[in-house]
């Protein structure tokens, strides 16, 4: 069976006149076309890339109902209530709804007058959910955060994996799993589990290239959080710490300095952390430092800037907690405050784990760290940790905007490094090598008697940091090897020529342990005019959105977004008709918000 031209023609209609949007973009019109044929379907499509549409398009198209099985309540309900804003029948189920609303919910479903039920992976386990979905038409079955479903993924949940078992309830439904991050393991893992064929896989770009990369030297991160707020004033914005007090520290600290801010972690009350995410949904806060406990739930369109105080855990955690930032495809800024000891604090936590897991931690903060120290474009290095392959400059990272200063020849310093490396027997690190070159008197040095190396106390005129950096970019260039375990170093094939001097080996400045890029003021001054020509126009419109949302108390974006404010103040629409191009704005929001935007329009244009 193949989707016919009338769902296909149904699917467009609905694109343009529930959701607003002139064209379908990336693989989305490939996948409705694939789930309205009934195949089963994974798709990969980066946070804010539109994956929503893939299965709600075709949830309108198809006669019976949607399930779409979510991790977080706070999602589900997210999701919902912009449905509902767009007119769509949509409702949950889950514990957070009082006996009322449940049984209204479920007589509403009954009646079929329900065209998407969002529920946890639990609640749809229960044999009172099944006895309901028994009796009713199931057309699709959605997987949302598919890459809980695999134990390879960074978020695995047991209870995703009994799904592969529910779907055989369900005999005329279609699957479609969605996810915004997975590798190649990954996802062969979901479709192993979910028994979804290569040739019904679609993998979009990992690239989100509104996102302005920067990793910035830790030298006095709270100075440099400060200047980064400062840059974007009146934007909402994340930082992310490694614990909690270091967020109750850094929280404390910005509401001192009058910034509007709240704290988001694991030892606040339930009730306090679901109150300051949403005083940060609903605009009321502009800035929320938290661990990683949060964001998940998140889908918040306008977080203009997300600041990783500390390093993440890894380069998949990483991409999905830049990933909040700039959801609405207008630019942001991501910056990753990088320090060597960060990454040796991580290693002591890797270190307490079993040795299979510990094995995988460790490569996986090794791709890390090569991402944050390497001299090449961040894009193209973090693509490539995704299997993608870019362009060799992206035009939207530090390493791009403002390049490396020219490289200087540390051949000499090279050839010592590497000497020592050899002599010690290749079964130590970098921090050992150090001591030997600078001449240290450990027990452990003489325990090795190697005080008696030629190499000994060669190297005292470089500072101990100076060593260990010029360590890195041997590495990284691909001269030493380092055990991902034991951090033990040894040489590559490519270091023989430089140790013959047959070969200069070029590389950055010994004076400090990372290269210098400072953050590039002037893309954040251009970038932080959202309002685009009409920045007063535009904050008419914000407060607005603002004062509507609080009366229906739902967050803005539920209202519209900023690109559709953006697009507004760009189009200037001065009729019904000329509203609904704008992008965002279906029939059903142009009947609800039109008379309430169009006054300042048309005020506007005739000024």
């Amino acid at each position: 069976m193949s989707a016919s031209t009338q769902q296909i023609a149904a699917a467009e209609k609905l694109l343009h006149s529930v959701f607003g949007y002139a064209s379908f973009r990336l693989d989305q019109e490939r996948i409705i076309a694939n789930v309205l044929d009934k195949k089963d379907t994974l798709v990969v499509m980066p946070t804010g890339g539109g994956k929503s549409l893939c299965y709600q398009i075709p949830a309108l198209v198809f006669e019976g109902l949607t399930v779409v099985v979510s991790p977080l309540i706070s999602l589900m309900q997210d999701q919902v209530m912009q449905l509902k804003q767009l007119g769509v029948a949509a409702v949950c189920l889950n514990s957070s709804l009082d006996l009322v609303e449940y049984e209204e919910n479920i007589a509403a479903i009954r009646a079929g007058k329900v065209k998407l039920l969002y529920l946890a992976p639990e609640t749809l386990f229960l044999a009172r959910t099944q006895a309901l979905l028994k009796n009713i038409k199931v057309d699709c079955l959605t997987i949302d955060e598919a890459h809980c479903i695999s134990d390879w993924g960074h978020d695995f949940r047991p209870e995703y994996r009994k799904l592969a078992e529910v779907r055989g309830k369900f005999a005329e439904a279609v699957t479609i799993a969605l996810t915004a991050t997975a590798t190649a393991q990954v996802r062969a893992d979901i479709k192993a589990q979910l028994a979804i064929p290569d040739s019904h896989e679609f993998v979009s770009s990992f690239d989100r290239p509104n996102l302005q990369l920067h990793v910035l030297p830790k030298a006095n991160p709270e100075s440099q959080v400060l200047g980064i707020l400062r840059d974007h004033p009146n934007e909402s914005g994340i930082v992310y710490c490694f614990s909690k007090a270091q967020v109750d520290e850094l929280s404390t600290l910005l509401a001192a300095r009058n910034f509007s801010v709240k704290p988001y972690h694991a030892g606040l009350s339930d009730m306090l952390r679901a109150k300051n995410q949403e005083l940060f949904i609903r605009d009321d806060v502009q800035i929320i430092v938290a661990t990683i406990a949060f964001g998940m739930g998140i889908n918040k369109p306008n977080v203009r800037f997300v600041i990783h105080y500390d390093l993440p855990k890894n380069i998949e955690s990483y991409y999905q907690e830049i990933g909040r930032a700039g959801r609405d495809s207008l630019k942001a800024d991501c910056f990753l405050l990088y320090s060597h000891s960060d990454s040796q604090k991580i290693k002591y936590f890797i270190s307490q784990k079993g040795d299979d897991e510990k094995r995988v931690a460790l490569r996986q903060l090794t791709s890390l760290i090569h991402y944050a120290e390497s001299d090449g474009c961040r894009r193209k290095s973090l693509l490539a940790y995704f299997g993608e392959n870019a362009a060799e400059s992206c035009g939207a990272c530090d390493a791009c905007l403002n390049p490396p200063k020219d490289k200087i020849d540390l051949t000499v310093p090279a050839q010592k490094f590497m000497s020592c490396v050899k002599k010690t027997g290749e079964r130590f690190g970098a921090a050992y090598v150090v001591d030997v070159l600078r001449g240290a008197k450990t027990e452990k040095i003489f325990a090795n008697a190697h005080d008696k190396l030629s190499t000994y106390g060669i190297g005292r005129d470089i500072a101990k940091q100076g060593w260990l950096a010029l360590a890195r970019q041997l590495i990284r260039q691909g001269l030493l090897a380092q055990d991902a375990e034991f951090s033990t170093l040894s040489l590559t094939a490519a270091a023989v020529p430089v140790l013959k001097s047959e070969k200069i080996f070029l590389g950055d400045s010994l004076q400090t342990s990372t290269r210098d890029h400072p953050f590039v003021k002037g893309a954040a001054g251009e970038r932080s005019q959202i309002g685009g020509v009409r920045p007063e126009l535009f904050e008419l419109l914000r407060k607005r959105r603002k004062e509507l949302a609080d009366e229906q108390n739902v967050a803005p974006y539920m209202i519209f977004s900023d690109k559709t404010l953006v697009d507004m103040c760009a189009r200037l629409p001065q009729s019904h008709a000329e509203l609904l191009e704008v992008h965002g704005v279906g029939e059903m929001k142009m009947r609800r918000y039109g008379d309430e935007f169009l006054p300042f329009l048309r005020a506007h244009a005739a000024n």
